[in-house]
């Protein structure tokens, strides 16, 4: 049984719309041929992937939002044979290399918060793996219901929030992540919910959440929680949990008591992660497993309790006349800072200490930069204290609450800013 947008569909409902569409779209296990699909119904949307999976079938999920020639566009980049938007007649997409007969495979694109997005594909198999270990190894869900307030066309949504809430039993609960109060009242009247959003939801959530009242359990993943919402949500949140993973190699390590930001999880069994020795001693994390040997260019360090703790990523970090300043500690200062409401640190190149930290940052009410300064430096070293901040309006986070210091630095540079006006 599965909720969705408020109506509950039996095993046998679901399993009647999976047979359907399996036989309208002919999908087929094993022949090679790429599919991209892209529904904005959402119980539409979740029969397509389930019958894939059922089959075997190589499936790219579209998220709903995406217009019709931006899913062709992706469909293409994917080397996909045939699109299918919101009906299940797929249409041809051009230029496709011949099928190779094969196990069937889920296509997630990254983040593209590094680079241009680029398309991963995990085999069928691997996945149900995953399945196994996240539920194995991470049993604190057994007895709660799966609240899934993320696209399910994206790895964390599908396969941590629905495919192990079935796995364990339970009946997830997919809802629109558009609307922070109807999700306040639909946790409000589910017996031990478990929600899975982004971390900018969580932080939305823990603001208009009525006093005294808390969330059950919730997920965080995608992006380290800023100091500020961190302490806001952890006040509001009886459980709270945090998950690390990437599209190669799907959840890597989950934390299931978060009480620092920064602990991202221990290890699942199913992979092998090799990481630096401490704070002092960090060094890339490195995953071995089914997608083989994976360099995710985070900088990170194996506690002796076995937990992972995440520093940077490496090609944020700053070095600042041979001083490593990594970018969560500036920020998580300076939203500390009363009346600032966010902030990003970045390198930029400086003739003397090779890098300076540059920092832009949004406040309630205008912040003099003297003020900022000696805010700083009551807090952090003097070569990890920003050499320039500006002020700006609104920073560019991405709806999961991410944001790509490169994309931030390279606006900078080329004079695109807008400072905040008094």
């Amino acid at each position: 049984m599965i909720e969705i947008d408020a109506r509950t569909l039996s095993a046998d409902e679901m399993d009647a719309a999976v047979l359907r569409v399996s036989q309208e779209a002919r999908l087929a296990g094993g022949s090679g041929e790429r599919v991209a699909a892209r529904f904005r119904d959402t119980t539409e949307s979740l029969a397509f992937i389930l019958a894939a999976r059922r089959l075997g079938a190589t499936l790219l999920p579209i998220h709903p939002a995406l217009p019709d020639e931006g899913a062709r566009r992706l469909a293409e980049r994917a080397g996909c044979h045939r699109l299918f938007l919101d009906t299940t007649e797929g249409e041809p997409v051009e230029g496709a290399a011949p099928p190779v007969p094969g196990e069937g495979e889920l296509l997630q694109m990254s983040s593209g918060t590094t680079g241009e997005p680029k398309c991963i594909a995990r085999r069928w198999s691997a996945v149900e793996r995953e399945i196994e270990s996240y539920v194995a190894a991470f049993p604190e869900p057994d007895t709660m219901t799966p609240v899934v307030a993320c696209p399910i066309t994206h790895s964390y949504g599908l396969i941590c929030g629905v495919f192990a809430g079935l796995r364990r039993g339970r009946a997830p609960v997919v809802v629109d992540p558009t609307n922070p109060r109807y999700l306040l009242r639909r946790l409000a009247e589910i017996e031990r919910p478990l929600l899975y959003t982004s971390p900018a939801m969580l932080h939305t959530l823990a603001r208009l959440l009525p006093e005294g009242e808390r969330i059950h359990a919730a997920m965080t993943s995608g992006t380290l929680l800023p100091g500020p919402w961190f302490a806001a949500i952890r006040a509001r949140v009886e459980h709270l949990f945090q998950q690390y993973g990437c599209s190669e190699a799907g959840c890597i390590a989950v934390n299931p008591d978060l009480r620092q930001t920064d602990a991202i999880g221990r290890p699942l069994p199913h992979h092998v992660v090799r990481a630096g020795a401490s704070a002092e001693e960090p060094a890339e994390i490195v995953v071995e497993g089914e997608a083989g040997t994976v360099r995710t260019a985070d900088l990170g360090y194996l506690d002796p309790d076995g937990m992972l703790v995440f520093l940077s990523r490496m090609d944020d970090t700053i070095n600042v006349s041979g001083l490593n300043v990594y970018p969560r500690e500036v920020e998580d200062v300076v939203m500390a800072m009363p009346g600032v409401t966010d902030a990003v640190a970045f390198a930029r190149p400086d003739a003397f200490a090779g890098e300076r930290v540059t920092l832009l940052f949004s406040a309630e009410a205008p912040v003099p930069p003297r003020d900022l300064q000696e805010w700083c430096r009551r807090w952090l070293a003097g070569h990890q204290v920003p050499g320039e901040a500006v002020q700006v309006a609104v920073l560019p986070r991405q709806a999961n609450g991410k944001i790509s210091r490169r994309e931030v630095a390279e606006r900078y540079s080329n004079g695109e800013t807008t400072e905040a006006r008094p």
